[in-house]
């Protein structure tokens, strides 16, 4: 088994209204329920808004600590799965399961060093 990062790609302002939201987070919930069914899930999170990042640079001897994202976009991560899939294809199914139920893109990347 392989471990994968499935990271869901936002765009940047608000939230949708509950109205819209609360049915897609009890769909995303089932696709949780799912993955963890079939024994792929790990990890899951949502992260906050950009506007909450701390960047920390080193250069030279100093050490930076800046507020605000690392990079101005109009998208940024909003959340993400870490799961246990045997191919690329079965990590591919869930991030499709995911970008139905969401709407938005999910980008899926091999963790580097996790096949057994």
């Amino acid at each position: 088994m392989a471990q994968y990062l499935l990271s869901i790609q936002q765009p940047d302002g608000p939230p949708p209204p509950p109205e819209v939201l609360d049915p897609i987070m009890a769909a995303l919930a089932q696709v949780n329920d799912d993955m963890r069914t079939a024994g792929v899930w790990v990890f899951t999170a949502g992260l906050t808004p950009p506007s909450s990042a701390t960047v920390v640079a080193a250069k030279g001897d100093e050490v930076l600590v800046t507020d605000g994202p690392y990079v101005e976009g109009k998208e940024h991560v909003g959340g993400f799965w870490v799961i246990d899939a045997p191919d690329l294809d079965v990590a591919l199914h869930w991030a499709g399961r995911a970008a139905r139920v969401l709407t938005l893109p999910v980008e899926v990347r091999p963790v580097a060093g996790s096949r057994a």
